[in-house]
This record gives structure tokens, sequence and C-alpha cells, in this order.
């Protein structure tokens, strides 16, 4: 029995070890993204929201903006985010699992770090990175922050699919989507609008649908890059948004889902609450 309790305790401090050099490891890699993010910043030209860089807008956009920020409101340069919720890990079904991340936003020059951790089981986790950083898109992730399930990196399809995230997650920092920010307005009908982002060769539309209280609450993109196994392949994708509160003046939605339109019907992915946001402005 001596020497069994002393196999059990050495299994449990390799356990405990590998856990925590998983973790250090992992923040190490979050920490350089995030170091590459900050060296991308651009000088913002307008730095107050004025109302009258509304006119000519599209009624919808113009009606949610005007609710979302008071007139004078600084231009958000950066935006730190955490979340909860739970995350699909099936390609094809429903296999829903725990996730708690943290997002940091830089607004100009457009970019993004989401550093994740899904819960597989009880002391296993998979880390997530998903990143838009200095037009490479970038998607990482490795159990328990050590083993690598796939390094993703381009500047092509997937680079597209980052900042089409970027532009749809806007309505968290809504001065991202002021024409001043670079945002490019274009009428669909009285309720959804076509927004336009170029960042260096990049190019992404998106459509935005507004809601009976003039609120967004459903962003789509007509082909975003999915990864199914090693195969990146076009498919329509949405992003749905509720439950809008003021955080530090603005209006934004606090809870969201994300979903790919597959042929065998809508495949929801994520869904989370944010938990905490503080603004740099």
């Amino acid at each position: 029995m001596t020497w069994l309790s002393f196999g059990v305790f050495g299994v449990a401090v390799f356990i405990v070890g590998l856990w925590g050099l998983g973790r250090w490891r992992w923040s190490a890699k979050a920490q350089v993204l995030l170091e590459r993010l900050e060296a991308t910043r651009a000088r913002a030209a307008v730095k107050r929201f004025d109302p009258g860089e509304l006119d000519g807008l599209p009624e919808p956009v113009a009606r949610h903006l005007r609710a979302a920020i008071p007139p004078g409101t600084p231009i958000i340069r950066a935006v730190d985010v955490t979340h909860q919720g739970s995350f699909n890990t099936s390609e094809t079904g429903e296999r829903w699992r725990p996730f708690t991340s943290r997002q940091h936003v830089v607004t100009r020059r457009p970019g993004f770090v989401w550093d994740a951790r899904v819960s597989m089981a009880p002391g296993l986790a998979v880390h997530v990175h998903d990143a838009y950083v200095g037009g490479e898109g970038i998607l990482e992730p490795a159990l328990l922050g050590l083993f690598s399930l796939a390094r993703l990196r381009d500047r092509g399809e997937m680079a597209r699919g980052e900042l089409m995230r970027f532009v749809a997650e806007a309505a968290w920092y809504p001065t991202a989507l002021l024409p001043s920010q670079g945002l490019q307005w274009e009428r669909i009908d009285a309720n959804s609008a076509r927004a336009t982002l170029v960042d260096g060769a990049i190019r992404v539309c998106l459509s935005f649908h507004f809601g009976a209280d003039g609120l967004l609450d459903r962003v789509r993109a007509e082909s975003r890059g999915r990864m199914v196994g090693d195969q990146c392949i076009p498919t329509p994708w949405e992003g749905r948004m509720s439950n809008y509160q003021r955080r530090d003046g603005l209006l934004i939605p606090l809870d969201g889902e994300v979903a790919w339109l597959t042929p065998a019907g809508r495949l929801p992915y994520w869904r989370g609450t944010i938990t905490e946001l503080s603004y740099e402005r």
C-alpha cells in the first residue's frame, strides 16, 4: 500500500506539473500575439463621435448608431472582453463544452486576439488562440496548452474569415461601425445594410440586419472559410446578438450565438455572454 500511495502521489504531481507548464507556455504565446497586435496600432483620424457623421448612412444603420453611441463619445481605440459560454466541438452535430475566454481588440489597424479555454473533461482542457494580427489570420488549439492540434496561419481565406469576425463583433465596440473608422455602408432594404471593410489586400463584406427595436440583431456573411478536417470550405455564416445593455455609456449586446449555415441546416458552434468589458478611449 505504501508503494501504491507513492505511485498515486507521483502521478498526481506529474499531472499538476503538466497542467501548470501548459498554462505558463500558453500564456507566453498569448503575450507574443498581444505584443504583435499592439505594434500594429494606427492613429485615429477622429477623436470623438459627431452625430453629423451619420448623415447619408442607410437609415437602419444610422438609427442603431444613434441609440448605441451618445454624441461626443470618445472613439474606442481598444477593448478587453471576457466571455463565458459553451462551444460546439462537433463538426456535424452538437457536442457542447463550457468555455471561458479573454479577448483583446484594437480598432485601428483592425485586429484581435481571442484566448480561450474549452473544458473537455474535468482537468482536461483545450486552449485556443483565434486571432487577426497585421493582416494575418491565426488559429491554434492545443490540448492542455502543450500539445498542438492544429497550427493554421495565412493571409488569404483564413485572414478574410478573421477580419469578418472583427466586423461582426463591432457591436461590442460600436464606434468601429462609423464611416470615419473605415467602414463603408450600402443600403439593402429598410431593415438591413451591407458593410464593407478593407484592410491592406483583404476586403470583406457582411450584411447587417436590424430588429423591430432598431438595434442590430444579426450579421451574415455569404461565404466564410469553415475548417472541416484539414479542408477550408466556404460556407454561409451568421452571428446573432441580444440582451442589449449600457456599458460605459454605450448600448451593446451582451449575449451572442454564432452558426454555420450548412446544406444540412443551421449549425451553431458558439454561444456566449460578456462577463466583463473595459474600453480604451
